[in-house]
This record gives C-alpha cells, structure tokens and sequence, in this order.
C-alpha cells in the first residue's frame, strides 16, 4: 500500500473514531462545569455530582437498570446459548427454520413492535391469570426476548468455528454429553459467553423503548428517567449520570478483556505443554 493509501486510511480511521467518541468526550467535560447551561464552560466544579447524590430518582432508577441488565444477561447468556447449540448441532429437526427465524426476528424487527407486542400480551395475561404486574419482571422478560437474540448470534458464530474433533476426541475416551458440556465445550466458549453477556448487559442497561411500554409504578429506570428529563430541557445533572454510566461500562469491558486475554494465553500454554507430552 503506498504511503498516500496509508495516510488516507488513517485520516478515514481518525475522523470516525472523532465522529463516535468527542461526543462522548464532551459529556464527560460537561459533567464537571459550573454553570448550569449545559452549553456555557462556567469553571469546574463538582457540584453537579453532589447533586446527583442527593437525587433520588436517578439513583432509584440506576439501581433498577443494573438490576435488570444483570438478570437480563444472565437469562440472555443461558437462553442463547441453549438456542445456539440447537441450532449447530441439529441441522434438521421438525420446525428448525421456524425456530431459527423466531430467535432471529427480535434483531430485524423494531423495538416499538416488540415492546407493544409484549405490553398487549402481559395485558392480557394479567386480566386471565392476575400476573404479571408491570415491573421488573416485565422490563426483564421483553430485554431477555431482546438480548436473546444477540446472545445466540455471538455464541452461534464461536461455535461455528470450533472444531468438532476435540468433542469427538472426549466422547471415544467414554466421556458422557453432559462431561462433554462441561469439560470441553463450555471451557471453548466461554470467550464468546463473556463477549455475549456484556452484549446484553450493555443492551439492557441503555433500553428506552421496550422499557417505556412494560414500566409500571415504581420501577423507572435509568434511561427512560434521563428521556423524560432530556424533554422539559437539558439539565447538566444528566451529564453527571450518563459520565457514571460510561465509566462502570468502560470498567466492565476492561476487566472482561483482561480476564479473556489471561484466559486465552493461559489455554495456549496448556495447549502447548499437551503437545509437548505427545511428542
């Protein structure tokens, strides 16, 4: 690639890193300026983080994201990857192009068909049975039909590439499916199972839409208390938030990537002593 290539593909690259990024860059900033127009640099300050302290409502409705996006994860994760496995290891079974298109439909289909979808059959539900009450438990049902779907794609593409003969290998030494499960197939995985519940971890936390349909009284979350203030008028308190937000994330992503790094040249090196006691 000649020089010119190069630096026009680093320039492409350092513009779209600049179009994502500044204005995350510039909430953060915002977050610690004095003035109360969100648009005016009056001085640091942290003024508006003791103010968030001393909201409520925002920590209320943190709280209840997190905990939804935990649950949320940890649904998805478990879910997707029974679908997964579904879908890799039987390729043809009665209804699979069904069952394939109902997990992947949540990926194509808008949020606001979901989340009204949902709300009319929880409706109804709660009319005949007398639950669900819209709440937690609701929000957690339509982000887990959501983060599903994600789920399954990312676990799905890892075990595509994973090679049959290590399975193969555990089942001739007399190994049952489930110490297959355990043992091998789920150690190989395991990077695409992080890679999937920070997916849908992050999903949940920020969803609006399905959560706006499936809320009930006293339980708002984060981001639909962060819209419905972001209508009557910026306020910088919402910077304070949104900085907190993307700093616990960030830390998230971090810590998942050096565990999954430490993972991954661990496995090498055990691999590596493996066939060093063949040879």
């Amino acid at each position: 690639m000649s020089a010119l290539g190069r630096s026009t593909g680093f320039a492409w690259m350092g513009g779209v890193y600049v179009f994502l990024y500044l204005p995350i860059i510039t909430l953060i900033v915002f977050s610690f300026n004095a003035s109360p127009m969100v648009t005016h640099w009056g001085g640091f300050s942290l003024r508006w983080y003791e103010a968030l302290m001393q909201d409520t409502e925002i920590i209320d409705g943190f709280k209840l994201s997190l905990k939804i996006a935990f649950a949320t994860a940890c649904s998805s994760v478990v879910l997707g990857t029974l679908a997964a496995i579904t879908l890799h290891r039987f390729k043809r079974f009665p209804g699979r192009t069904l069952f394939a298109g109902m997990v992947n439909s949540p990926l194509v289909m808008p949020e606001v068909i979901i989340g009204l979808s949902l709300l009319l059959m929880l409706v109804s539900a709660q009319k005949l049975f007398g639950f669900p009450d819209r709440g937690f438990a609701t929000i957690w049902l339509g982000h887990t039909l959501l983060g599903m779907s994600y789920a399954t794609v990312v676990v799905l593409s890892r075990l595509q590439e994973m090679s049959p003969a290590l399975e193969e290998a555990a089942q001739d030494l007399g190994a049952l499916p489930a110490q297959v499960f355990f043992l091998i197939t789920l150690p190989l995985i395991s990077q695409a199972l992080a890679s999937a519940w920070l997916l849908t971890f992050t999903l949940s936390l920020d969803d609006v839409v399905i959560s706006a349909f499936l809320n009930g009284p006293g339980s708002t979350t984060m981001p639909i208390t962060i819209f419905s203030r972001a209508r009557l008028g910026l306020n910088p308190s919402v910077n304070t938030v949104a900085t907190l937000t993307v700093v616990v994330v960030s830390i998230g992503v971090l810590l998942a990537s050096i565990w999954m790094s430490r993972f991954e040249k661990r496995r090498a090196q055990e691999m590596a002593a493996a066939y060093r006691k063949v040879d």
